[in-house]
């Protein structure tokens, strides 16, 4: 028996209502996939009714129904790209969350709250040290570990036939001309690409990593840590050298703690000196080196001596971490041994 045209519009119209009423509930992509498949395949209610379509005589009702029968195929469609959209969406979110990998450096259990990692002591003291100039009104400056023979001897008035260049035990990177490359032995040249680069008045420092050719043993290392301090002003004196090393004492050691300087030699500071810092028990540590720049160290950093003066100072980091924290072997900090590490947060 043969269906009327008004019967075919009311199925198209419940076949439909319910394929958008099941594509909405469909809770995964998977289960989208399934709906549509019986909704749009051969044995779904849309193909039957298309295959119904040759049995409708009348010409014109057979191409306005294949018409709807395309408009519902097309409707069904894009309410399961929709939908598809949005259930993508929610599992890829809940994909995430499920392969999410905590990497912070605390981890919380039941118990206890345990760090998983800490800073390595001279990390802790580079910082500490910069949070100190920065609060004296310093700023951080940093330059390249390996450095030409001009910015780590010559620009700080040590040329090639100088004596004072055996000082440091020099590791030389291979190049096309010999020996004008090296590991650099010391953050002083940093000083000279400051001054270089930076307009005058200058007050910076800068810590870095430095190398020299030394066997290991309970107070060195071949590659070790230093901070340098640069000052540059009109009219700084040695007196301003003093008061800025006795600042940075109180600020980072405490006020039972104070500073003096000793006469010394650098060939890029005159007048030099040593600096000593007192413990509250009255015994002295030396720290490190300082004095006022050298004329010839001024002018390799293209400032006229006549207008700028200023002075430098530098110190090792990793001995300051020693003595902070009473290490009696330099090499222990750097042994990854875990025994050692835990004591310090």
């Amino acid at each position: 028996m043969s269906t009327t045209p008004t019967s075919e519009h009311q199925q198209l119209a419940a076949a439909l209502t319910e394929g958008l009423a099941l594509i909405a509930a469909s809770g995964s992509s998977e289960d989208l996939r399934g709906v549509m498949s019986s909704l749009t395949g051969k044995k779904g209610p849309i193909a039957a009714l298309k295959s119904s379509l040759g049995k409708v005589a009348d010409i014109e009702a057979r191409k306005e129904l294949g018409q709807l029968v395309n408009e519902a195929l097309v409707t069904l469609q894009q309410a399961s790209e929709a939908h598809s959209r949005t259930l993508r969406a929610g599992e890829f979110a809940a994909q995430i969350a499920s392969e999410r990998l905590d990497i912070s450096e605390v981890a919380m259990s039941a118990q206890a709250t345990r760090r998983r990692g800490r800073m390595h002591l001279v990390t802790q003291a580079t910082e500490r040290l910069e949070d100190v100039f920065i609060g004296l009104g310093f700023q951080i400056a940093e330059g390249p570990e390996v450095e030409t023979d001009f910015y780590n001897f010559e620009a700080l008035n040590m040329p090639p036939s100088h004596p004072a260049r055996s000082m440091w035990d020099t590791l030389f990177i291979e190049s096309d001309v010999e020996g004008s490359v090296v590991l650099r032995t010391h953050t002083s040249p940093v000083q000279i690409r400051v001054m270089q680069d930076w307009p005058p008045p200058i007050y910076a420092v800068m810590p870095g990593r430095v190398f020299r050719k030394e066997t290991p043993d309970a107070t060195h290392m071949p590659v070790f840590h230093q901070i340098e301090g640069l000052v540059i002003d009109r009219g700084i004196t040695f007196a301003d050298l003093a008061g800025t090393i006795e600042s940075f004492t109180k600020a980072f050691f405490g006020e039972g703690f104070t500073s003096r300087l000793r006469p010394s030699y650098f060939p890029f500071t005159e007048p030099s000196a040593e600096f000593d810092i007192r413990r509250p028990d009255g015994s002295w540590i030396e720290l490190g080196g300082c004095g006022m720049v050298h004329p010839h160290v001024l002018r390799a950093g293209g400032l006229d001596p006549d207008e700028w003066s200023g002075f430098a100072f530098g110190f090792g980091i990793d001995r300051m971490a020693k003595e902070r924290h009473g290490v009696d072997d330099i090499r222990d900090m750097y042994s990854d041994d875990i025994r050692f590490t835990e004591q310090f947060s």
